[in-house]
C-alpha cells in the first residue's frame, strides 16, 4: 500500500534557513568594509543570532553569537564605536538566541514524538495492505485530506476468509481525523464479518448495522458511509480456476454497491464500468431490506479491478472540469502500478486534492 507522504508542518526548518544567518554577516562585514570609517553598520549584526536560532540548535546558536562578537571586537571589521554596553547588549540578544534555540529544538523533538505516536494509532487502524492476498494480486494508495494525517474518512481492506477473499472500499460522512473512530469501527466489523457471513449481503448488513448503533449512541449525529463489496469466490472441488469458474472457464467476482461509485474494469482493450445496482448508503438501517443481488463480473486474466472513492473523481481541474477517470486510465496489469500511474495522472490534473482519497486495485492471478 502506498500512502502519500506529508511532512509534519513546522519539525524542520527548510535547508536555505540555515544560509541566512551566514550570509548576513558576510554581507554586513563587507558593507563595513566598503563604506567610510564614520558609518557604522555593526547594529545590523544584532539580528543575526536570533535568525540562527530558527535554523541551528544549542551549539550552532552559541557558535553564531561568539563569531557576532568576534566581528565586533576584531579590529578588521572597523567596528571602533562599539562600546561596552554594546558588547553586553550584543551578549544578551546572543544569550537569549541560544535559549530560543534550545525551545525550539525541544518543540521539535515533542513535535517527532506525537508524529510517531500518531503513526502508529493511524497505522493501526489502516495497516499496510500485502501486495497479495490468496490468489488475488492488490494495489492500493491512500491520501487523506488533513495535512499530515495518514487515515481520514476513506477505508479500504482485503480479507481472506472461509467463502473467498473479499474486499471492501468506503466513505464515510466527513473526512479527516474527525472520521477515523468510524473507519476503525467499519474495518473491524468488516474483518470480522467476511469470516462469519457466508454472502455479500450478509457482510453489507453487518457494516449498515454497525453504524446504526454507532450513530444512535452520538446525539446530534448521523453517522452514513458509501461502500462497494468485492468477493472472489472460494474455488471449490474439481473447479479449474479461482473465483468459481469451471474446467477452461476465468475467474469472476462478485460486487455489491452501497450507494458507491462502480467500479472499473481495466483491461487490455480498455476502462469500463461494472455494470452494478446501486443499494442505499450503510448507515440508514436499509441494506438488510433493500440490498441488491450482487453482480458477477467474469474476470479474463489480465483483467484488473480498480475500486476508488469520489475524492478521485469529484477532483478538479484549474477551469473547474471533474477529473474523468475511465476515460485517463492507461491500462496497467500490475496493480501496483496502476494506482501509482492514476495517482500520478490526477495528481498532475488538479492543483489540489481537497478530499481523501482511496484506491484499490485487485487482480486474480493465482499461478504468480
Amino acid at each position: 500500500m502506498d500512502r502519500v507522504p506529508r511532512e509534519l508542518p513546522g519539525a524542520r526548518p527548510p535547508g536555505w534557513l540555515r544560509l541566512v544567518p551566514w550570509g548576513l554577516l558576510l554581507a554586513v562585514l563587507a558593507a563595513q568594509v566598503l563604506t567610510p570609517e564614520t558609518v557604522q553598520l555593526g547594529f545590523a549584526l544584532a539580528v543575526v543570532a536570533p535568525l540562527a536560532s530558527l535554523a541551528y540548535g544549542v551549539l550552532g546558536t552559541s557558535l553564531v553569537a561568539v563569531v557576532v562578537m568576534l566581528a565586533l571586537v576584531l579590529p578588521y571589521a572597523r567596528a571602533v564605536h562599539a562600546s561596552g554596553g554594546d558588547l553586553l547588549a550584543f551578549g544578551l540578544i546572543g544569550g537569549v538566541s541560544v535559549l530560543l534555540a534550545w525551545a525550539r529544538a525541544r518543540r521539535e523533538a515533542q513535535l517527532v514524538t506525537v508524529r510517531t505516536v500518531a503513526e502508529a494509532a493511524q497505522y493501526a487502524v489502516l495497516p499496510p495492505l500485502p501486495p497479495r492476498v490468496g490468489p488475488v494480486r492488490c494495489g492500493a494508495l491512500y491520501r487523506a485530506a488533513v495535512r499530515t494525517a495518514l487515515v481520514g474518512g476513506d477505508l479500504y481492506d482485503v480479507q481472506p476468509g472461509p467463502y473467498g477473499v473479499r474486499a471492501v472500499v468506503a466513505d464515510v460522512k466527513g473526512h479527516g481525523l474527525s472520521a477515523v473512530s468510524t473507519v476503525a469501527g467499519l474495518l473491524g466489523t468488516f474483518r470480522e464479518a467476511v469470516l462469519d457471513e457466508p454472502e455479500l449481503t450478509g457482510v453489507a448488513a453487518r457494516l449498515d448495522r454497525r453504524l446504526v448503533v454507532d450513530s444512535s449512541r452520538q446525539e446530534d449525529s448521523e453517522l452514513f458511509a458509501t461502500a462497494v463489496l468485492v468477493e472472489f469466490p472460494r474455488d471449490e472441488p474439481g473447479d479449474g480456476g479461482p473465483g468459481g469458474g469451471g474446467p477452461g472457464r476465468g475467474a469472476e467476482a462478485r460486487v455489491l454497491s452501497c450507494g458507491h461509485p462502480p467500479p472499473l474494469l481495466v483491461t487490455g482493450e480498455g476502462v469500463r464500468e461494472v455494470e452494478v445496482e446501486s443499494g442505499p448508503p450503510l448507515g440508514l438501517g436499509l441494506t438488510g431490506v433493500a440490498a441488491p443481488v450482487p453482480a458477477t463480473v467474469p474476470l479474463e486474466p489480465s483483467c484488473v479491478l480498480l475500486a476508488h472513492t469520489d475524492g478521485v473523481t469529484e477532483a478538479r481541474d484549474a477551469a473547474g472540469e471533474f477529473y474523468p477517470l475511465s476515460e485517463r486510465i492507461r491500462p496497467e496489469l500490475d496493480p501496483v502500478a496502476l494506482v501509482r500511474a492514476v495517482w500520478r495522472d490526477v495528481s498532475g490534473y488538479t492543483g489540489e486534492i481537497v478530499d481523501d482519497v482511496a484506491l484499490l486495485a485487485l487482480r486474480v492471478s493465482p499461478a504468480d
